[in-house]
């Protein structure tokens, strides 16, 4: 029988639907309209009592009741469901509500009649009626949830993608779902196959806010273990036996109503399960199901997507601190000391500095010091050879170019300007760089963007600039070879290493490092200097410098004899300038004459190295400073003055 049907077979009741539907109306939640239909229904029934009943897993509780009674027929709503028919009791009849969204629901009135309806009776009709009005009313209270769920979600979602770290992530999500799901608490279990265990976070009272529990433990492990949705109500006696209290013990907490679902990744994966805890109002219901559910997915996508990130910056973070590991300033002489004094106080500035030093003195290595000491140590560090590139490449290279910019710019190319990004670049012998190109790095510098060759879009550069050079600028700029406004911009800081024959004994601490490094690599037992092994590096000119030195503990590594376990002076003599040997360097005069050579060059060059501090050289010679005066003066050699 349709509704237009029943209103035709009972006019009588066509008041009472008239009302139902109106309510319906005006009834935002079920709620609201159920406790606002019941008196309705009990007067068109002339019923002193009505209840709309919903049970689940036995347990029976009203959604709303109009009218008092203290006990209601529990067996008689057990049978309307089992037989899916109306029944009646002594005064009581019941009959099930057939509407969507009104499953397990059973309307239950008491009065006074003759004989229990059947068939098409009234109540029934009034059900009907009711159970429409209800599903109407759900089903819009269902649109809005959902749709207010929605907006919710995606506002969320979007804050969640912000998250580059996973802790703060996890804590987002976690106070997103109590705030949805109105709940006290929320937790994350990742699942850790490796060890069994489940990794819950946030977990408050636990330190380090992290709890671990075996995979097959309480709720949470039934959910992971089944891939299934559990909720846990605070009311049903079964459903509270499975709680694990132990994890209540350990949190100081008590939980008294539970929706946990699976948390699954890319392709279906199980990842963990989502859990929250004690609805604030009643039970968790089966529309929180849902939103959980939602979220659970949503949560899931950005979990991975933040673990794959924190794995980027991890790795980034491991290759950053291992290269910056191998960039070291080795040396203890003054010079050094002050320059590496002077690499720490211009890093984490944006000053641009300008390296200065012969060929092989570690300007490169320098350059990478200021880089990985500041800000930008996680940003890419490009090192350009400017003497290496032509002038008609130059530009390209530095600034990019468009394809078909010329005629071998078959794809476009993003130049060094634009890699450096937010790091370093190092102009090494910039004093090779064309006047051409001088002007071009110098827009670059003082307007902050680029212009591919070719384009006309300009790129935006926060690169910081370093420069290096062995020529001396200053002359240049004199000789019109480079230019001043260029000069001036680039020599904001100068740093000059001083050439490795000026450096003392830090010749022998370079050799000791160098030959370390290199019999690790050749995988040899690491020899040792002898006594006249070390006088003779310190006698070296080192003309190519520390380059020269590490080539020349590179090829002792691998060439000397594996069961050598002593470099002695011998070992050194092919580092000697191409063409000499060590009796020809010494002259080919008499002995006399040989030992005079000798002992002013020793002189020389151990005066040099300490930068004509004749105290300090004396004491290297094992002599007295008078001594040392007395034996120039033998040898004829220019005493100058003393000011040490």
């Amino acid at each position: 029988m349709s509704l237009v049907e029943s209103l035709e077979a009972y006019p009588a009741l066509a008041e009472a639907a008239a009302q139902l539907f109106y309510v319906a109306c005006q009834s935002e939640v079920t709620q609201q309209l159920v406790e606002r239909s019941l008196p309705v229904v009990a007067g068109a029934l002339g019923a002193s009592y009505a209840a709309v009943m919903t049970g689940e897993k036995g347990v029976w509780r009203p959604v709303a009741a109009f009218g008092r009674e203290k006990t209601v027929p529990i067996e008689l709503l057990s049978d309307v469901l089992d037989l899916d028919a109306p029944r009646g009791l002594a005064d009581w009849l019941a009959t099930p509500l057939r509407a969507e969204g009104t499953t397990g629901w059973v309307l239950l009135v008491r009065g006074t009649w003759e004989t229990a309806p059947a068939g098409d009776s009234s109540l029934e009709v009034v059900c009907r009626w009711l159970g429409e009005a209800i599903a109407t009313t759900m089903g819009h209270q269902q649109s809005r949830a959902r749709l207010a769920r929605l907006e919710a979600i995606v506002g969320l979602v979007a804050q969640w993608r912000q998250h580059s770290a996973m802790e703060p992530l996890l804590v987002s999500i976690a106070e997103t779902s109590t705030r949805l799901l109105e709940a006290e608490r929320a937790s994350i279990f990742l699942w850790d196959r490796a060890s069994k265990t489940l990794v819950g976070r946030p977990a408050l009272g636990v330190e380090g806010g992290e709890l671990r529990i075996p995979e097959n433990a309480g709720i949470v492990g039934q959910v992971v273990a089944s891939g299934e949705v559990r909720r846990v109500d605070a009311d049903i006696e079964a459903d509270q036996r499975e709680v694990d209290r132990r994890v209540d013990k350990k949190l100081k907490f008590e939980t008294r109503s539970i929706l946990c679902v699976p948390l699954r990744g890319a392709g279906g994966v199980l990842l963990g399960a989502f859990e929250v805890l004690n609805k604030r109002q009643g039970n968790f219901t089966r529309d929180d199901e849902l939103a959980l559910v939602e979220l659970a997915a949503h949560a899931a996508t950005a979990l991975e997507s933040t673990q794959t990130i924190e794995n980027l910056v991890q790795t980034r973070k491991q290759l950053v601190d291992h290269a910056a590991s191998g960039v070291e300033l080795v040396g203890e002489c003054a010079s050094i000391g002050a320059l590496r004094s002077a690499v720490k106080r211009v890093a984490d500035t944006d000053l641009a500095v300008l390296i200065l030093g012969e060929n092989g003195t570690g300007k490169e290595v320098v350059a990478q010091s200021i880089h990985y000491l500041s800000k930008r140590r996680h940003e890419p560090f490009i090192a350009v050879n400017c003497a290496a590139i032509s002038e008609s490449l130059l530009e390209s290279e530095l600034f990019g170019h468009e394809k078909g910019a010329f005629t071998d710019a078959r794809e476009m190319r993003v130049g060094k300007f634009e890699l450096a990004a937010d790091g370093t670049l190092f102009l090494d012998e910039i004093g090779d760089m064309s006047l051409g190109g001088q002007a071009k790095l110098l827009r670059v510098l003082e307007e902050k963007v680029v212009v591919r060759v070719g384009g006309s879009v300009p790129i935006p550069t926060k690169a910081r600039v370093l420069a290096a050079t062995n020529q001396n600028l200053a002359e240049l700029v004199r000789a019109k070879r480079f230019r001043e406004d260029l000069f001036f911009r680039l020599n904001v800081v100068s740093l000059d290493l001083p050439p490795l024959r000026a450096r003392g004994e830090d010749i022998v601490l370079l050799a000791e490092h160098f030959l370390k490094q290199f019999a690790a690599r050749a995988r040899r037992r690491l020899p040792k200097f002898t006594a006249a092994a070390r006088k003779r590096l310190l006698m070296h000119p080192w003309p190519g410098n520390i380059r020269e030195l590490r080539n020349l503990m590179e090829r002792l590594a691998y060439l000397a004899p594996e069961d050598q376990d002593k470099i002695d002076a011998g070992d050194l003599e092919f580092i000697l300038s191409p063409g000499t040997s060590p009796a020809t360097s010494l002259g080919d005069g008499t002995l006399a004459d040989a030992t005079r050579e000798f002992q002013m060059e020793f002189i020389h060059k151990t005066i040099e190295s300490t930068r004509g501090n004749m105290t300090l050289a004396a004491e290297k010679m094992g002599l007295q400073r008078s001594n040392l005066y007395r034996k120039m003066r033998q040898l004829q050699m220019d005493v100058g003055e003393d000011n040490n």
